[in-house]
């Protein structure tokens, strides 16, 4: 199943590659994003509220996640998907959408964090923190967004019904992730954000186990 994974992941980037226009406008909204929130506040370096700061960071950072990973199963046409289908088990295609989407979402939060804090400032204090913040966020961002893609597509690539289904999911990971960037940008000890990294870590594995389980049942149909 691995060697299905990895040939998956490398199915998944090379595409990327030659649809350069999808990535090249997810980076474009990232820095668009970003931009217009600086021209709307007009504040420079250093002059927005820390915590005004960290929630724009994580909504940019969301609907980010939400443009780039709601593709996953939704571009793929009917006979594609019939082609994994013969040559894959529905696990090893659950699993390579997931880990490629989280290094994808990764790249976007560390894009999204360094253009933040060039233009907006950089509050952040622990940064080692935040950063395992982000990488635990993006595996929860990726993984439930992954799995809600793939049942919009068997309800005729509904993007409303993405949205419904996706948002009471998120709303956990993103509040324990604010929470802890929070304690980030406050230079807080570690001590104190280990319970909530905890959490936020098993909410991940909860969503990643449940994906695995459930994906095959809706694969089949």
């Amino acid at each position: 199943m691995w060697k299905e994974v990895l040939l998956l992941i490398r199915k998944e980037a090379l595409l990327e590659w030659r649809q350069k226009y999808a990535l090249n406008g997810i980076l474009l909204y990232v820095v668009s994003a970003v931009f217009i929130t600086y021209l709307s506040f007009g504040m420079g370096q250093g002059s927005l509220a820390v915590t005004t700061w960290n929630a724009l960071f994580w909504i940019i950072l969301l609907f980010s996640a939400i443009n780039a990973v709601a593709k996953s199963f939704i571009q793929e046409h009917q006979g594609r998907l019939l082609y994994y289908y013969m040559i894959a088990s529905p696990e090893a295609i659950i699993l390579s959408k997931v880990v490629y989407n989280t290094f994808l979402t990764l790249f976007l939060s560390l894009l999204g964090f360094l253009v933040f804090g060039i233009i907006m400032g950089n509050p952040v204090q622990d940064i080692w923190l935040f950063l395992l913040n982000l990488l635990l966020g993006a595996i929860g961002f990726s993984a439930c967004l992954t799995m809600v893609s793939s049942i919009a597509s068997k309800a005729g690539n509904n993007g409303t019904l993405m949205a419904i289904l996706s948002f009471p999911i998120l709303i956990p990971i993103l509040l324990m992730a604010i929470r802890i960037s929070k304690n980030s940008i406050d230079g807080l000890d570690l001590s104190v954000s280990l319970d909530k990294l905890i959490t936020l870590l098993a909410i991940d594995a909860i969503v990643v186990a449940v994906g695995f389980i459930l994906f095959p049942y809706l694969w089949k149909s």
